[in-house]
């Protein structure tokens, strides 16, 4: 099992940046308490509206719990020597701050996300599934 869960505050403002497909992604660093002092930093990293959301309505010091997996990946950087990197792929994000200036309420975030129309609507009281239907199944 790969989970990771965790509340602290932004150290910086969230750097989001679109790929070249147009799909959002936001990275951060979240400052979690460590007792009995000091703080650990955890870089994560998250993607499509919750990276724009994340970036829209938080900044420097707002506190937001982290739901994810942690990644470990590599690369050669320039001077050709491999770099680890170790995060935190976000699956979700609950802001946890009161409204600040400037920024809307998280029930205007949620509002915001919702479904227009309920998928479900045409199946009445009734849905049947099949094997075929379930991708993890086999």
């Amino acid at each position: 099992m790969n989970k990771w869960i965790g509340i602290g505050r932004l150290t910086k403002d969230p750097d989001l940046k679109y790929t070249n497909s147009s799909k959002a992604v936001a990275t951060f660093t979240i400052a979690c308490d460590k007792y009995p002092e000091g703080a650990e930093f955890i870089n994560c990293v998250v993607w499509d509206k919750q990276a724009e959301n994340l970036k829209k309505y938080c900044g420097k010091g707002s506190q937001i719990a982290v739901e994810g997996r942690v990644s470990v990946r590599n690369y050669d950087n320039k001077e050709g020597k491999k770099v680890y990197v170790t995060e935190i792929v976000t699956n979700n994000i609950m802001f946890l701050d009161s409204k600040k200036d400037g920024q809307v309420p998280v029930e205007a975030v949620v509002e915001e996300t919702k479904v227009e129309s309920d998928p479900f609507k045409d199946f009445q009281n009734e849905l049947v599934l099949t094997d075929e239907d379930l991708p993890f199944w086999k």
